[in-house]
């Protein structure tokens, strides 16, 4: 009787799993809800008249809508929303109801019933159809949408996914930059450090003629465009621009590059490449490069409460009060050995002399203590997984006010800030990298690790003499990063020569 029962029951579930139709939806059906990202993945090239079968049994939306019309400058007749409904994903989707798309405000909650409407794409933009309002049921108003932080890379890659969603492009700015003059109607080149962008803006919005910022926020919508290849950004009114800066601030000094851990030993062969902005004569305008290294071995342990300034074997300071670099050269700060990948080590020969570079300030930091701070020390940087770090300063005095003119850090590891009070850490700069006030919530966040400054270079293979080159462009006419620095592991062998430093994807300073 138990063989019969088993039987049975195989029988009874073959019957029923050869009865079941096959659907490739990985989330499976767990309501008459389907998320926004399973909806454009339906569209295939041509117009597809929504049901549930083609739907995998789903029925409805429901999401936030993003779309606002009072100013005029979305496409007519859109009412847009988002959702996240499934794997964390934010999409979005547009909506063709006509003038009554202006009935609808940023934060309404709604549901719409998707059934017989028409997913389609016009001019580009992949939008459903045949949607009457009786097909959407308002549920709230006034929900906090969350933002999307999306870089312009981002857009341009895979403008599939960020169509008909809000995003925010961060520290922003125009190319070229705008005179005193310039307004927002018509078409503007949007440039965030990782590419140009399209930002559109109608001649009839109501914003049209408002000056261009220098540096901005700018909360908007992309939309695809007919040739499908230029999608477009666009704001929906004045308040989605926040402005971060009407002032231009060119760091004099850049870091580029470093070696801080050479085929072989490290002592007196580690060294800084920095590039300029402008003509420097530091007999008379003085700098200061101080290194950080953070190893669970370096004293004062603690949090640096002198900031940079902490000394001992946590910071190490070179005092730049010689020498001359002209704008847009390379100079060097580090050991007094100036070899390219170390010295004589074992069997190891020593690599190429870059004497011949201009060196700024070099000695020997294993047996010479740091210009008013830092012990000396057979490795000026961490080799391990706790941070190290770059900054540079205007003039020779660093304490714990101290802001650097730009700074760089490897790793994040080790005890480096604490919120207080009262706050302790090491300062950073508006760069690339960085950024003094947060580009979202604007709460003040001047130290590394602290808010949205958690970016960091990665530690390379250990001992093996990699350069670690910092590409990116600086525009002098913009005054911003149009591409951010990006690390280059770069392997040197001993017989490396100084052109591979300087050339193969270094900083640029366009003039």
């Amino acid at each position: 009787m138990k063989k019969i029962s088993i039987i049975a029951s195989l029988i009874a579930a073959i019957a029923f799993l050869s009865g079941c139709k096959k659907s490739n939806y990985p989330g499976h059906v767990l309501s008459t809800y389907i998320g926004i990202i399973d909806v454009r993945d339906i569209y295939k090239g041509n117009d597809v008249t929504l049901t549930p079968e083609n739907m995998y049994g789903g029925s409805k939306i429901a999401g936030l809508v993003v779309s606002d019309h009072s100013s005029h400058n979305l496409p007519e007749g859109l009412l847009i929303v988002q959702d996240r409904y499934r794997l964390g994903f934010v999409r979005g989707i547009s909506f063709n109801i006509g003038a009554a798309a202006a009935n609808y405000v940023p934060g309404d909650s709604v549901v719409i019933n998707l059934e017989g409407a028409v997913l389609t794409k016009v001019k580009g933009i992949l939008q459903i159809k045949n949607i009457t309002t009786d097909k959407i049921t308002k549920v709230s108003s006034g929900n906090a949408i969350p933002l999307s932080r999306v870089t312009t890379a981002q857009m341009l890659a895979k403008p599939g996914n960020y169509e008909s969603m809000l995003s925010v492009i961060v520290k922003a700015g125009f190319n070229p930059l705008p005179q005193p003059t310039d307004v927002y109607a018509g078409n503007k080149v949007l440039n965030d450090g990782f590419g140009n962008i399209t930002l559109h803006t109608e001649t009839g919005a109501a914003f049209a003629n408002d000056h261009l910022n220098v540096s901005a926020n700018y909360y908007g919508i992309l939309f695809n465009t007919e040739n499908g290849t230029e999608p477009e950004f666009r704001i929906r009114r004045s308040s989605d621009v926040t402005v971060l800066s009407s002032v231009i601030e060119i760091p004099p000094v850049i870091i580029s590059g470093f070696m801080a851990d050479v085929k072989g030993g490290d002592g007196d062969y580690e060294y800084v490449q920095l590039i300029t902005t402008k003509d420097i004569n530091f007999a008379t305008t003085p700098f200061s490069v101080v290194v950080t290294n953070n190893a669970g071995a370096s004293t004062p342990t603690g949090y640096p409460t002198n900031g940079w300034g902490i000394g001992g074997m946590r910071t190490f300071k070179f005092n730049l009060t010689t020498g001359t670099a002209p704008k847009g050269t390379f100079f060097y700060v580090g050991g007094s050995k100036k070899l390219i990948n170390g010295g004589v080590s074992g069997t190891l020969p020593a690599s190429t002399s870059i004497a011949n570079a201009n060196w700024i300030r070099a000695f020997n930091y294993t047996t010479t203590n740091g210009d008013g701070f830092g012990t000396m020390t057979g490795g000026l940087f961490a080799n391990s997984g706790n941070a190290s770090g770059v900054a540079v300063f205007e003039g020779t005095t660093v304490d714990a006010s101290t802001k650097p003119v730009d700074v760089i850090f490897v790793a994040s590891g080790g005890t480096l800030f604490t919120a207080g009070p009262p706050p302790v850490g090491y300062r950073i700069a508006n760069t690339d990298w960085y950024d003094i006030k947060n580009p979202i919530t604007l709460a003040d966040q001047p130290f590394y690790t602290q808010g949205s400054n958690t970016l960091s270079l990665v530690y390379p293979t250990a001992d093996l003499g990699y350069f670690e080159l910092l590409g990116g462009e600086y525009n002098m006419s913009l005054g911003k990063w149009t591409k951010a620095r990006f690390q280059t592991n770069l392997l040197l062998a001993k017989e490396s020569q100084l052109s591979e430093i300087e050339t193969t994807g270094a900083t640029k300073i366009i003039f």
